[in-house]
């Protein structure tokens, strides 16, 4: 499939690509990696007038230290996340997420700062324009219906990023600059839970850099992927664990998910029923149920929601019990055939 005509805005600083977004803030779309953009374009679910190539900011490539926080710029590629000695020691459940992310061509390419705002997945949605014209469309894309949940006028698209639900349990916030300004938001906050109107960035903001708490390092992390494949495609299910234990017992613990509902979520209660317990099979079994009754899979992929809500749950036990163990097991991948 050809991609649509645009023109294409190549700015150097980020002075010149807020004033670009600022001009063209309804006929523009951003490029960092291009990983999700790009065939998004050729299957005619964007068609802007304008591209704006970031690609060539240096400013938004640095990972850096600094008083009380670790920042981390947009442009970071997902290959320099996963390969960071400082984030690998300290932060060690993105380095695992973004490891898991694609393939190591795709990681090279793809951006953090891409996958935190990665347009959210359907099997109604995610098709060529004849395809999705036979179907009458759908409520995220020209249409009025969810051919997922007909009755109800909500989009069910889900979010399938793997780096967010890890930078959800490091308490992550994000900074977004537009002509008018700065402005800084956690992480949790970034999401609305609509598949259709995902995020809460303008159309004129460019998000610059996210921000990990010096509080939030040394945490031991795991991160599960369930996919088709073991590489290329998205989760179908993912779980993060970020867990810190003192003399035995968890001293603080947070539980994300991701691909089951159309937004990242951290898991309620998994913190408050980890802390302050040695952690046994029957408490990680607790912890993957409570995981498995906040996922909302539905029929957004092609695996059936009840199978992903199981694999919710196998992997949220798996994870803790790895996590408290302090243990990283190589394989991060569970085939799914």
């Amino acid at each position: 499939m050809s991609l649509p005509q645009f023109k294409l805005l190549r700015p150097r600083t980020l002075e010149e690509a807020v004033d670009c977004l600022a001009k063209y803030p309804k006929d523009l779309r951003v490029v960092a990696g291009g990983t999700d953009l790009i065939p998004s374009m050729r299957q005619r679910l964007f068609e802007p007038q304008y591209v704006l190539d970031i690609r060539h900011i240096p400013a938004l490539k640095r990972i850096q230290q600094r008083d009380a926080e670790v920042e981390i710029g947009a442009l970071s590629t997902l290959a320099a996340i996963e390969h960071s000695e400082f984030l690998r020691r300290h932060y060690p459940v993105l380095t695992e997420a973004a490891a898991t992310v694609a393939s190591p061509v795709l990681r090279n390419m793809g951006t953090i700062g891409g996958n935190i705002c990665l347009d959210t997945r359907c099997l109604w949605y995610n098709q060529s324009l004849t395809w999705r014209q036979s179907c009458g469309f759908c409520i995220k894309k020209d249409g009025d219906l969810c051919h997922v949940a007909p009755g109800g006028k909500k989009c069910w698209a889900a979010f399938s990023g793997d780096t967010p639900p890890a930078l959800l349990c490091l308490n992550a916030e994000i900074e977004m600059v537009s002509a008018e300004g700065r402005r800084r938001m956690s992480l949790h906050d970034f999401y609305t839970g609509e598949g259709d109107s995902y995020r809460k960035l303008q159309a004129n903001e460019l998000l610059t850099r996210v921000f990990l708490p010096n509080s939030s390092a040394n945490f031991h992390g795991v991160y599960r992927k369930l996919r088709i494949r073991g590489s290329i495609d998205y989760p179908l299910a993912g779980v993060a664990i970020a867990l810190k234990r003192s003399n035995g017992p968890v001293s603080d613990a947070r539980v994300a998910i991701t691909a089951v509902n159309p937004a990242p979520m951290m898991v309620k209660g998994a913190s408050q029923a980890l802390e302050g317990k040695l952690v046994d099979e029957a408490l990680a079994e607790s912890i993957g149920e409570l995981a498995a009754r906040t996922a909302k899979p539905l029929t957004t992929s092609a695996l059936t929601p009840e199978y992903r809500r199981e694999m919710i749950r196998v992997f949220t036990k798996r994870a803790v019990l790895a996590a408290a163990q302090n243990h990283f097991p190589g394989g991060m991948h569970v085939d799914a055939t």
